[in-house]
């Protein structure tokens, strides 16, 4: 998927103001705080909403001009959350599915297996309304996938769950994308959640892409290493400054500054706690946070 100077406009309101992106496989992160254009995208990418000016492709095609080639293709999961309460579950998913073209029969079947992929196979043939928040996402999901859709596009998956309940809803979203084999696009405010699950991310803000490719890229090499000890932190950290290092500490992390190349840095923090002979729990590079990007492109 790739836009190229995509506007937008509501009124007086520039809900895209020359998004320039490209998507590539795998999970995306579409990422930007509430009203920076997200769901006006995902929107576009549906065939929805036309684009005052720009191009956009998805899957091989314009959805201005092939809309419906392309919704029976993708699989989507929008943000709100008003189900119809007196339907059963399974209907719901089944007749999305025949929406979306297949047989009566076949959407049937789907629509079961769908259903106990994300975890609801005993709770397939519940009415909505007696559904917790976490299963309604989850049941949103399923409709979503029971066609066998190319492309996932999910908007703001985890609203309103508990912390537990978010953690099972990222990690069946980052199943999808990898043992299923669908690429997602996943519409979210929340940084964390994105930098857990997606391999890449597309910032937007002020309706303007302030960011976009693989996650890895946009972090660049390390920015210095990081140990975790369970005792002896200053003891370490003080070893490491009588040889110039620069270390900075707190609770029971140690960070330092790259000096030369990261395996030179990892090796003298390495020598000194050993030195010390501090008990290791974990040490690895440390590489710039989605959130020192997002802040250091959006200003």
């Amino acid at each position: 998927m790739r836009g190229h100077g995509i506007t937008k406009t509501w009124g007086t309101t520039h809900a895209l103001d020359g998004a320039t992106f490209s998507i590539g496989r795998g999970v995306t992160g579409l990422l930007g705080s509430n009203g920076a254009g997200k769901t006006t995208l995902l929107g576009m990418v549906l065939g929805l909403h036309r684009a005052d000016a720009g191009t956009l492709e998805v899957l091989g095609l314009d959805p201005a001009s092939a809309g419906p080639e392309i919704r029976a293709r993708i699989g989507y999961s929008p943000e709100h959350h008003m189900l119809p309460p007196d339907m059963r579950a399974h209907d719901l998913v089944r007749h999305i599915a025949e929406i979306h073209g297949l047989p009566k029969r076949a959407a049937t079947t789907r629509a079961s297996d769908a259903l106990w992929q994300v975890g609801l196979g005993e709770e397939r043939f519940r009415a909505i309304g007696t559904m917790s928040t976490g299963q309604r996402q989850r049941v949103k999901l399923a409709q979503a996938l029971a066609h066998d859709p190319s492309l996932l596009l999910l908007d703001e998956p985890t609203d309103g769950l508990d912390p537990v309940q978010r953690d099972d809803m990222l990690a069946l979203i980052r199943r999808i994308g990898t043992e299923f084999g669908i690429d997602v696009v996943l519409s979210s405010h929340l940084l964390e959640e994105v930098e857990r699950i997606c391999d890449g991310v597309v910032i937007l803000g002020g309706g303007r892409v302030v960011a976009s490719g693989r996650l890895e890229e946009l972090r660049g090499d390390s920015t210095g290493v990081v140990a975790v000890v369970e005792s002896d932190v200053e003891a370490v950290a003080a070893q490491l400054r009588d040889v110039g290092w620069d270390v900075e500490v707190e609770g029971t992390q140690i960070a330092v500054e790259v000096r030369g190349d990261v395996d030179l840095t990892l090796d003298a923090v390495r020598d000194a706690i050993a030195n010390v002979g501090a008990p290791l729990r974990s040490l690895a590079p440390r590489r710039v946070s989605l959130e020192q990007i997002f802040l250091r492109e959006a200003g």
